[in-house]
């Protein structure tokens, strides 16, 4: 087996979407970076990268069965064995998987840059692994709360966060599916149609206001995610936090 030594990695915690677990030139120096002593490394089938990098089902028996406590973090001089940690690539990405002691990816992270290509450099003379991996019967699905990729691609650590916050309060809008409030808010966004929104049902108007605003991000984007979570302290905490942080990348390399 394969392994890396004094790995750094970054944790995206319940990320079930790749776009979400930062690559290096993303992480934060309030990241809070770990370091690992040893991690097993498999050569994994493009399709297994992809269920496992985009979703949060368990992972197949036979690869928990090779991983199972082969790699271990370090904090200071103390060695602590992980249950299932793997760095996982299909030759064309990579990934940090820790099912802390689940058989799930909990947690992923990226490599820095050497790091990576020290991976690549490892697998090329072998073959990638199946597992007996079947993914006849896997779709993955995607909704408001966990968009299509394209509809976040380009946009930075930032913007995809504000854009999260955005589509849970679009999420609790059409909960509540209040004619009057879903006239309000498209209104909000889209003012010159203010004749024509007057005439919608709940069904138009909710599909005008989400259609119109679920591609790229923009800074009407962001006012309207401001006006849209006021008076929710949980959602305006989580904006401040995003709009007071800097994108700044660790100096690790």
């Amino acid at each position: 087996m394969l392994y890396l030594h004094d790995v750094w990695v970054n944790w995206f915690e319940g990320e079930e979407n790749g776009y979400n677990v930062c690559y290096f030139h993303e992480w934060r120096k309030e990241d809070k970076i770990e370091l690992l002593d040893q991690v097993p490394l498999l050569y994994i089938t493009e399709n297994l990268y992809n269920y496992i990098e985009n979703d949060m089902h368990e992972l197949p028996k036979p690869m928990l069965d090779v991983i199972y406590k082969r790699a271990y973090s370090r904090k200071g001089q103390e060695r602590n064995v992980m249950e299932y940690a793997a760095i996982i690539t299909d030759g064309n990405d990579i990934m940090v998987i820790d099912t802390i002691g689940y058989q799930i990816p909990v947690r992923k992270s990226r490599l820095i840059p050497r790091q990576e290509q020290l991976v690549y450099d490892m697998i090329q003379n072998t073959k990638a692994q199946s597992f007996k991996f079947d993914d006849r019967h896997y779709k993955k699905e995607y909704h408001m709360l966990s968009l299509e990729p394209e509809l976040v691609f380009g946009l930075t650590r930032k913007e995809r966060q504000l854009k999260q916050l955005l589509m849970m309060g679009l999420d609790q809008l059409r909960t509540a599916n209040n004619l009057g409030e879903l006239r309000y808010w498209l209104t909000e966004w889209d003012p010159k149609n203010y004749p024509y929104i007057r005439d919608m049902n709940e069904e138009q108007v909710w599909q005008a206001l989400y259609n119109g605003v679920k591609k790229g991000w923009t800074s009407s984007h962001e006012d309207l995610c401001a006006k849209l979570i006021k008076g929710q302290p949980f959602l305006e905490k989580l904006y401040e936090m995003e709009n007071g942080k800097e994108e700044n990348a660790s100096k690790l390399q």
